[in-house]
């Protein structure tokens, strides 16, 4: 499973509206850049109290890039 089937899983099981989600992957040589974009009404249920979902997810993803030799970040737009 690449990284942006990994957060595309992720996000879809957390919104309400799953069809909303889009996931855009900018890759350079050593590092991969994820751009999140889910519905308005469903950004909350991503970012969480505090941000605690968003930086979960952030963690998944960056220890998910590590196995592949990159760095990875996630941005939720």
């Amino acid at each position: 499973m690449n990284l942006k089937d990994l957060v595309e899983y992720i996000a879809r099981t957390l919104v309400e509206d799953p069809s909303q989600v889009q996931v855009n992957m900018i890759e350079s040589a050593s590092s991969v850049t994820l751009e999140l974009r889910v519905a308005p009404d469903d950004m909350g249920r991503v970012i969480g109290k505090s941000g605690r979902i968003a930086n979960a997810i952030r963690t998944v993803v960056r220890v998910a890039a590590m196995r592949q030799g990159k760095r990875a970040t996630l941005e939720i737009v």
